[in-house]
C-alpha cells in the first residue's frame, strides 16, 4: 500500500461518534486534535497515576487526588497529542491512519493548534498547583520527555521506552501527591509501567508498520517484527514481578496479588492471541489495556484496605 494514497476506512478518527452529533462544528477540530473522542490514551495516562497514588496508601486513596490527576490526565494527554501532531503534520498525510487528523487535513492550522497546546497546558498548571511543591516540580520536569517523545520515532527504534518514560510519570507523582517524597515502591511501578507501555504499544504501532517503514519512521514494531509476541512475554512478565515487588516491599495484603494475577493472565491472553498483521486486532488488543489498568488498581487498593 502505497503512503500517498491513504484508505478512508483506515482512518482513526471516529465517523458520526459524540463529537459530530453534539459539539458545534468549530470546537469539532480542536476536540479531536486532543483526541476527546478516543479516551485509551486518557485511561493509560491516569492509571499509573492513580495506582501511585493507591500504593501510597495508607486506606482509601484520596478521591479530590483521584480527580485532581483525572482531569490533570485528559488536558495533558490532550496537549501532548497536539504537540505530537504538530511534529508529526508532514508524515501524518502519507500514512493511511492519521491522514484525516485536523493538521494534515487542514482544519486546524498549525499556529492555531500550537496556541490549543498552550491553553490545555496552562490548564493542567491549574491542576498541577493544586499538589503539594515537590509534586509540582516533578510535574515540570517531566515535560522535557513529553516533549522529546514526538521525535523519537525518527533516530530510534525505540520511540516506546520514551513513551513509558512520559506516560508512566504518573506513578510517581501519585506517590509524591502523599509523601512529598520519591521512594522505592514507587520507582519499582515506575519502572513496571514503563514494561507495560513497551507492551501495549509495540501491539498499537503494529497497525502502521507498512507506512511507516515506507516514509522513514521508526518503531519497536519494525524493530522484533515477527518476533513481537516473545517480546511481550519479556514486557509484560517483568511489569507483573516489578509490580509484585513494589507490593511486597509495602507489605500488601493477599487481595492485591489477586489482582495483579488477573491483570497478568489479560496480558498473557494479550500476548497468546495478538495477530499482528491485522490492525484492526492490534488496535483491539492495545484498547483491552483498560482491563489491566482497572484490574491492579482494583488489587493494590484492596490490597492496601483489607
Amino acid at each position: 500500500m502505497s503512503p500517498t494514497a491513504p484508505q478512508m476506512d483506515r482512518t482513526d478518527i471516529p465517523v458520526d461518534g459524540w463529537i459530530d452529533r453534539l459539539a458545534p462544528a468549530p470546537s469539532r477540530p480542536y476536540l479531536r486534535l486532543a483526541r476527546l473522542d478516543r479516551p485509551i490514551g486518557t485511561w493509560l495516562l491516569l492509571f499509573p497515576c492513580w495506582w501511585g497514588l493507591a500504593l501510597a496508601g495508607p486506606g482509601w486513596p484520596s478521591l479530590w487526588f483521584m480527580a485532581l490527576f483525572g482531569l490533570g490526565a485528559v488536558v495533558m494527554r490532550g496537549a501532548g497529542c497536539t504537540l505530537n501532531d504538530l511534529a508529526d503534520r508532514n508524515f501524518d498525510g502519507q500514512v493511511a491512519r492519521t491522514a484525516t487528523r485536523p493538521i494534515p487535513s487542514g482544519a486546524v492550522s498549525p499556529r492555531q493548534a500550537l496556541g490549543f497546546m498552550v491553553f490545555q497546558g496552562l490548564l493542567g498548571l491549574v491542576v498541577l498547583l493544586q499538589f503539594n511543591a515537590f509534586t509540582v516540580w516533578l510535574g515540570v520536569a517531566s515535560l522535557a520527555i513529553v516533549a522529546a517523545y514526538p521525535f523519537m520515532k525518527r533516530f530510534t527504534y525505540w520511540p516506546q521506552v520514551v513513551l513509558g518514560l512520559a506516560f508512566n510519570w504518573g506513578a510517581l507523582m501519585g506517590w509524591a501527591a502523599v509523601y512529598g517524597r520519591l521512594d522505592a515502591p514507587a520507582l519499582l511501578l515506575y519502572a513496571a509501567g514503563i514494561l507495560w507501555t513497551l507492551g501495549y504499544d509495540t501491539i498499537y504501532a503494529h497497525q502502521d508498520k507498512e507506512d511507516d517503514a515506507l516514509i522513514g519512521l521508526k518503531s519497536t514494531a519494525l524493530r522484533l517484527g515477527a518476533a513481537t509476541p516473545t517480546w511481550l512475554v519479556g514486557f509484560y512478565g517483568g511489569m507483573v514481578l516489578l509490580v509484585g515487588a513494589a507490593g511486597a516491599l509495602l507489605g500488601l495484603s493477599w487481595p492485591f496479588y489477586l489482582g495483579l494475577g488477573a491483570a497478568g493472565l489479560h496480558m498473557a491472553w494479550q500476548t497468546a492471541t495478538v495477530r499482528i498483521d491485522d490492525p484492526a486486532d492490534c488496535l483491539a488488543k492495545f484498547k483491552s489495556n483498560r482491563v489491566v489498568g482497572w484490574l491492579l488498581l482494583a488489587g493494590i487498593v484492596a490490597g492496601r484496605v483489607f
